[in-house]
């Protein structure tokens, strides 16, 4: 479960009418001109109950109290009193006068000065006091921890309840409710629980969640939900500079780096929990960026956080999420210790921004107690477990819940487990979800057999011509320990049929141990990938490219058979180990793999067959895995990625070929750099030692498709390079629209500006160029080849186009100097 079930949510679910607490009021802030008043600050009178407006002066406020008056105050303008003549009050219209004294200063740029600024100073005392406050404090540190994650349906109107999509389920209209951060009507369709136990150690710099109770309204199993809620909402420490939400780092109102960003206002001071604390009013200084709005509390002594609330404003450079509110609470512990007691985060997904596009809410709200402190940990419970899952944790009745849930359900929330259970009876549902569910697993679901992927059912190359397949898998639920997948395919220009059948078992699970075995006869681009795996259906996207440039002929026949097995002794590292038999021959009239088999170089033979052994080591810290079956999914997080292949050619045994060994390692790095963006680093190095044949070579990996395709030369045609020794070296970074921000007209279009450039290095032995008798001249790298780009994303939200350049070898016939890929994906 990834960013995909977001956009299912959204596909499938909306918002309602309208349920009204104490006081409520909203409108818009605008100057004598009728301009708009962003950030400006608006507070229930005589309370702390307040909130900023956004970038077009709109703002709503609610509370459970009764009041009778709003004030509203920004620099360069009187503050203004309102009074409140109904509990609720929607659509306001309030005109603030400029103050003359600070007309010139203010009114004109938005922006506070950095000088003289008694909030500036407050900011330097919270980052001198930072490491001091909080957990920080201390060696070790537990807590228990009650988490609850909703999504509602929002903003709907009449006409919208009443389209023929929603018919057989009108029962979900029946209660709604009003969010008290934007106003808008929502309705709860799911809700999840967690109970846990949080351990850390400050100066092991570890952590360690034990879940000990968890339960949902049903649509998808806990441990799947779990995992994507954890993605989806990232822990995150107010105090650092940059906060990571959805994959992009945010500029944190406390950040070091905040006065370049961020206007800061010093607003009121009063006593909180008998506590005198300073208001710090914040708002970005620029459009467009990472950043957010909204002011915090913090006490005059500690300079610790009392209270922050903030919202990200309406412009910034991100995908499907409308609106994030982030509010947090922090308790007085032995007069000078805050820590975090409630943390509360509201986005709202959407297709579009507009104010009034329809989407889902998903808020979570944390509670903290019981915390104790310096009982330290052997270094052993620390551990990472394998592969564990205590279903114990999902099954706790209903008297557990209600004796140690922090805080009670109100009555829509209790109302969702009952809902939606009566939901999943509705045969319309059903059809909705499981076509969501086909979109965006690209697998038919049929009891216990899924049909896919169907993604793959037509391709195109020039020696198939189209090609249709079918295929499908074994499939009983998400956690199975065996799995049989199995393919057909048939090209209607060499008037052949091809297969593929591959299994496999998970005979211990505390460790993952998995055998695994399979046969694969197909047409295949060999040289589309340095870095090779032994999954046996594992075949390249520019094998079957519909859309390709160029002549892709160079494709050969395969037959291959694996057999395998492996370990994760260690929480994401792998160790495998296998044999493979492989025969390889052209599929084309066009190419050859042929080689000479005698020193007089007079016979060739045209076929390769060769058994082989390997061993590889994969580590990939931090990544985060759903399911415990032999096949798991991954979290779409940023992780390190670590291979190492040993591989072994065994002459004469069952015929084989050849005698070699050969050793390839594959690196790679995504950093997030705060402010400017992602970085992505690869590195691929490898070499092969004794003589070997064109099929056994390692081929620069060339892009013969109209498409972006990662570890592949977008200016290289197929076969332009081939070595048996290589070292290759790729850099991306997306700026993330950071650039573009700054530029008038660009910054409405939030395009992301990305950049590149990759470099290989090779070479081929003397032995190798004398064996080959294929008619393809063997061409090396060793003046090193590079290429580099320039590309722009978020084009629509889903497409990316990049430009490439070829570097040097520009001479080079029938090549590419220059060329432009594209590709589609849901990036937020």
């Amino acid at each position: 479960m990834t960013k995909n079930t977001i956009f299912k949510i959204l596909f499938l679910l909306f918002a309602v009418p309208t349920v009204f607490s104490q006081t409520k009021v909203s409108g818009i802030i605008v100057d004598k001109k009728n301009e708009p008043v962003p950030f400006a600050n608006v507070i229930f009178s005589g309370s702390s109950e307040g909130i900023v407006s956004n970038e077009d002066g709109r703002f709503y406020l609610e509370s459970q109290k009764d009041y009778t008056a709003i004030e509203i105050s920004f620099m360069g303008y009187v503050t203004k009193e309102v009074p409140l003549t109904k509990k609720v009050t929607y659509e306001m219209k309030i005109v603030l006068n400029e103050e003359e004294v600070l007309k010139e200063v203010v009114i004109y740029t938005g922006k506070t000065s950095k000088k003289n600024n008694p909030a500036l100073d407050i900011l330097r005392k919270i980052w001198e006091r930072r490491r001091k406050n909080g957990l920080k404090m201390f060696n070790q540190y537990q807590y228990e921890k009650y988490e609850k994650v909703e999504f509602d349906m929002n903003t709907i109107d009449s006409a919208f309840m009443k389209s023929k999509i929603f018919k057989g389920m009108e029962f979900i209209f029946d209660k709604v409710d009003t969010s008290k951060v934007t106003g808008k009507t929502y309705l709860p369709i799911f809700i999840n629980e967690a109970i846990s136990d949080v351990y850390g150690d400050n100066q092991k710099n570890k952590v360690k969640e034990i879940l000990k109770a968890n339960r949902n309204s049903g649509l998808e199993n806990g441990d799947m939900v779990n995992t994507f809620i954890k993605d989806l909402y990232n822990e995150y420490d107010i105090y650092n500079n940059y906060l990571v939400f959805f994959d992009k780092s945010f500029t944190s109102p406390l950040s070091r780096t905040g006065i370049d960003v961020y206007n800061y206002v010093l607003s009121d001071s009063a006593y909180i929990d008998d506590k005198w604390c300073y208001n710090i009013l914040f708002y970005p200084r620029r459009k467009n960026e990472l950043t957010f709005k909204g002011n915090f509390w913090v006490n005059d002594s500690t300079f610790a956080i009392k209270n922050i609330s903030m919202a990200v404003t309406k412009s910034a450079n991100i995908n499907w999420v409308k609106e994030i509110y982030i509010e947090q609470d922090f308790e007085v512990l032995n007069d000078s210790v805050f820590l975090l007691t409630r943390d509360h985060m509201m986005s709202d997904f959407a297709l579009r921004k507009k104010e009034e596009s329809k989407g889902v809410y998903g808020k979570r709200t944390t509670l903290i107690k019981n915390h104790k402190f310096n009982e330290e940990k052997p270094d052993k419970f620390y551990k990472e477990e394998v592969n564990f899952i205590d279903n114990s944790v999902y099954a706790r009745d209903e008297e557990y819940w209600n004796q140690n849930r922090f805080e009670k359900l109100n009555k829509d929330e209790e109302g969702i487990y009952k809902m939606l259970d009566t939901l999943k009876t509705v045969k319309k549902f059903k059809q909705l979800y499981n076509l969501v569910s086909i979109l965006g697993s690209g697998y038919i679901e049929f009891k216990n057999f899924d049909y896919g992927p169907i993604y793959s059912t037509f391709g195109y190359n020039e020696v198939e011509g189209i090609r249709v397949r079918v295929g499908g898998r074994t499939y009983f639920g998400r956690n199975d320990p065996w799995r049989i997948q199995a393919y057909t395919a048939y090209g209607f220009d060499d008037n052949k049929f091809k297969y593929g059948v591959s299994g496999k078992w998970m005979i211990e699970k505390k460790n993952r141990i998995i055998i695994s075995g399979g046969n694969r006869r197909d047409v295949e681009q060999i040289g589309a990938s340095l870095t090779t795996t032994n999954d046996v259906l594992g075949r390249s996207f520019a094998s079957s490219s519909l859309f390709s440039s160029g002549n892709n002929g160079k494709l050969t026949n395969i037959n291959l058979t694996n057999f395998s097995a492996e370990i994760e002794p260690i929480k994401n590292f792998t160790i495998q180990t296998g044999v493979t038999y492989r025969t390889l021959e052209s599929a084309s009239d066009t190419f050859k793999l042929d080689y000479f088999v005698d020193e007089a170089r007079t016979i060739t033979k045209s076929e390769v067959k060769q058994a082989e052994f390997n061993v590889q080591l994969e580590f990939m810290p931090k990544r985060k895995t759903i399911g415990y079956g032999v096949e798991r999914m991954y979290v779409d997080s940023p992780y390190s990625h670590i291979f190492v292949n040993y591989s072994q050619g065994f002459k004469g045994l069952a015929n084989s070929d050849f005698d070699y060994q050969k050793i390839q390692l594959y690196y790679k790095q995504p950093l997030l750099i705060g402010p400017i963006g992602r970085t992505n680093l690869i590195m691929e190095l490898g070499k092969t030692f004794g003589k070997v044949p064109l099929g056994l070579m390692s081929v620069v990996p060339g892009n013969q498709t109209y498409f972006t395709i990662e570890n592949t030369f977008n200016n290289l045609n197929f076969y332009e390079f081939v070595t048996d020794e290589y070292a290759t070296l790729q850099w991306t970074h997306n700026f993330q629209g950071k650039l573009f921000a700054r530029v008038p007209y660009l910054r409405k279009l939030n395009w992301r500006e990305i950049i590149g450039i990759k470099t290989v290095y090779g070479t081929t032995s003397e032995e190798n160029r004398l064996l080959n008798a294929s008619g393809l001249t063997y061409i090396s790298p060793e003046k090193p080849y590079w290429e580099y780009s320039a590309g722009i994303g978020n084009i629509f939200k889903v497409f990316r186009i990049d430009c490439s350049w070829r570097g040097n070898y520009r001479d080079v016939p029938d090549t590419n100097n220059f060329t432009v890929k594209g590709s589609f994906g849901f990036y937020f």
